[in-house]
């Protein structure tokens, strides 16, 4: 069995050379270090300047996206330049092809957040909405908080905070509320098939012209809609400011109104009624309206039953 020759002299020459050369790095390192915080200075200052940029435009979201991916890209380039000052064996071409292979594997691993970044991106510059403007998407409905990279942040109408990843919002339908000023709503009124249209539809129109918060131009209208078993439907149409709490505050003061106004005119808002009837077939009065009225009066000349018909047949 040969002994191992345990010489101490050799790790101390190994460390002298990793001190010699680490020495001899020294002066790479400070020139890779100031390189560094050049980039880094450079890359804040390229930033704040596309933010400033970008909030005189009226584009702020855009801005701290744009401002962030442009600090983040020239910080990299800046890194990459002092990895190659002090490892001169490397060059940017071994770095940009390293970066590339590992792009890949990347890319692959954070598909899905990457995806909601180019989309937040896409959304960002083409500007479909905007923070502060009302949308519903997804069923989620509120108020547009920020547009981040990753996902577009809303609060709900009863004070609650909605995350939605910007990949489903570009993907699918989003409904933007306040996207105009102005805003429609209706709601479908039966009055009673006696009554008369002309009359309750001017009656209608008035009451919605006095709600504060109905606007004048375009006026509200009514279009009769709908021949129904137990009413004749008209609908009811008029306009408002485009945000939430207007358009619906200004809803329920309408419908109050035309309530009050067609019963005050004795306009009939009927309902749908049913009469169910039951009655035993076996009884001895089945068939004798005389005797078992059905909801029909009897008027003295109703047919009588056929046992009765045919007991008389018999005895004639």
């Amino acid at each position: 069995m040969e002994e191992v020759d345990a010489n101490p002299g050799l790790i101390f020459d190994k460390l002298d050379a990793w001190l010699d050369g680490l020495f001899r790095l020294l002066p790479n390192i400070a020139v890779a270090i100031v390189v560094f915080v050049l980039f880094y200075l450079i890359a804040l200052g390229l930033g704040g300047l596309l933010r400033r940029f970008a909030r005189k435009r009226d584009r702020p979201s855009l801005g701290d996206v744009g401002g962030s991916l442009l600090r983040w890209t020239v910080t990299i380039i800046g890194l990459m330049l002092a990895v190659t000052i002090v490892a001169p064996s490397l060059t940017p071409g071994d770095l940009i092809a390293g970066l590339g292979v590992s792009s890949v594997a990347i890319g692959f691993a954070f598909k899905d957040i990457l995806q909601n970044m180019l989309a937040g991106i896409l959304i960002l510059l083409r500007q479909p909405f905007e923070v502060g403007d009302q949308i519903v998407s997804g069923g989620h409905e509120g108020t547009v908080e920020r547009i981040e990279t990753r996902a577009t942040l809303i609060k709900t109408y009863d004070g609650r905070r909605v995350v939605i990843p910007n990949a489903e919002i570009y993907t699918a339908s989003v409904i933007v509320n306040t996207a105009f000023e102005t805003r429609r709503s209706e709601y479908d009124i039966g009055i009673g098939c006696n009554d008369d249209w002309n009359e309750a539809r001017k009656l209608m129109v008035s009451a919605a012209s006095g709600v504060e918060g109905v606007l004048d131009d375009p006026m509200p209208e009514t279009i009769p809609v709908e021949l129904g078993d137990s009413a004749n439907v008209v609908r009811l149409r008029w306009w408002t400011k485009s945000d939430r709490a207007s358009q619906i505050h200004t809803f329920g003061e309408v419908l109050q109104a035309v309530y009050i106004a067609l019963d005050e005119a004795g306009i009939d808002m009927p309902y749908p009624t049913q009469v169910h009837l039951f009655h035993d077939q076996t009884e001895e009065t089945d068939g004798d309206r005389a005797k078992q009225r059905e909801g029909w009066p009897a008027t003295g000349d109703d047919p009588k039953p056929r046992e009765r018909v045919r007991m008389e047949a018999s005895e004639g």
